[in-house]
């Protein structure tokens, strides 16, 4: 497929995108070459692939996949792990200046971020990334190089104005950065509202089957593109074959397995909402939500995740996360099956989620069984 394609439906380009030229008896899906280096004589030629390191055939069909859906006009870079990705995208902001970052997002995001000031002497300053004056402000406030937005952010899903952030940061000089994990490219395309570089935990809902591990950086400057790919050379923290390969696998059923996903929690965050043994609960589709209408405005869905606080508090939620059999007990998010996790049992959290906060990743089961399963969950809360 090439770039001309993209003007297909997010659905449609993440079945088609990566396959391998239709010639007479060639395969329908691209092959896994499992070699670590290639024959070479004399000066290696541009687009000759020499070592595995620099560059593999089987990771280019996912970064083209990846690069297409995110409407990058660069090719996608794969990494080892959505955090070597993250990491990568971090070593952007320049030494001595400022890094904004959100108080609420991927925690090990945040400790890579104070590492990095730890290292370089970066100012970092935290904010309420839905506070759109409040993000203005800290740009504003000292020489900002690079501004981190997550949104919906995790755990606890506010929606940061991804325009008017990228516009601020980009008057100031800024790099603007968004982890687009939660919300996938079918529902947020950030680079189409003004950022600079989309990262991806692969792991989670592009792959989609809690199998593997994998991150992506996709941007359309070739100078970040440049920079990003210096980084993965030099540091390493490359992705393999049968990762690459399985997680494009997964990608084809996007589309379904999130439009599934995103009306389960839609319908849950409903059914949750004014039940007797709830204090609160959130999802962007709710009109109680925040930032209802800007998630209505700026995305194409509404994401798989809820947040859940049980009556209870801390040992009620505990006790719901024991007492579910469909709803698996764990970290990580974005497969098909249904996931929990109380997220302040992690010591590296924010202290400012609550400590009987539920983050609940709603996969694509029987909505009914769902319901049934987390109503058995809530008695066991009311119960403690």
């Amino acid at each position: 497929m090439g770039v001309n394609d993209r003007d297909l439906s997010p659905a449609t380009y993440a079945v088609v995108a990566g396959r391998p030229e239709r010639t007479e008896g060639a395969p329908v899906n691209p092959p896994v070459v499992l070699s670590s280096t290639y024959v070479g004589r004399g000066a290696a030629a541009a687009g000759v692939p020499v070592y595995t390191r620099l560059g593999t055939e089987t990771w280019e069909p996912l970064e083209e996949a990846l690069a297409g859906l995110e409407r990058a006009a660069e090719p996608g870079l794969v990494f080892a792990s959505g955090m070597a990705a993250v990491s990568a995208a971090l070593d952007l902001t320049r030494p001595g200046t400022r890094l904004v970052v959100p108080r609420h997002a991927y925690h090990a995001s945040l400790v890579a971020a104070r590492h990095l000031v730890e290292r370089t002497g970066v100012d970092l300053v935290e904010v309420d990334i839905a506070d759109t004056e409040a993000v203005v402000a800290a740009i504003e406030g000292g020489t900002t190089s690079l501004v981190w937005v997550e949104t919906p952010t995790n755990p606890m899903l506010e929606i940061a104005d991804i325009a008017a952030i990228s516009t601020a940061a980009h008057a100031a000089g800024a790099v603007v950065v968004v982890d687009n994990t939660f919300a996938t490219p079918l529902a947020q395309r950030p680079l189409e509202l003004g950022a600079d570089v989309v990262v991806h935990s692969v792991s989670k809902y592009l792959a989609g089957h809690s199998d593997l591990i994998l991150g992506a950086v996709l941007t359309s400057s070739r100078e970040l593109y440049d920079a990003v790919r210096l980084r993965r050379d030099i540091g390493g923290g490359i992705a393999g074959p049968w990762e690459t390969w399985l997680a494009l696998r997964g990608l084809r059923t996007l589309a379904l397995r999130v439009e599934r996903s995103q009306a389960n929690a839609a319908e849950l965050a409903r059914r949750l909402e004014g039940h007797e043994h709830v204090v609160a609960v959130s999802h962007p589709s709710l009109p109680s939500h925040p930032q209802h209408e800007r998630a209505t405005a700026q995305m194409d869905g509404y994401g798989s995740i809820i947040t859940l606080r049980p009556v209870g508090g801390q040992a009620g939620a505990d006790a719901l996360a024991s007492a579910v059999r469909l709803w698996v007990p764990a970290t990580s998010l974005g497969g098909v099956e249904s996931s929990l996790e109380r997220r302040r049992r992690f010591a590296s959290e924010a202290p400012t989620v609550p400590d009987d906060l539920l983050r609940m990743s709603v996969g694509v089961e029987d909505v009914e069984d769902l319901w049934a399963d987390l109503q058995d969950g809530l008695a066991a809360a009311a119960a403690v």
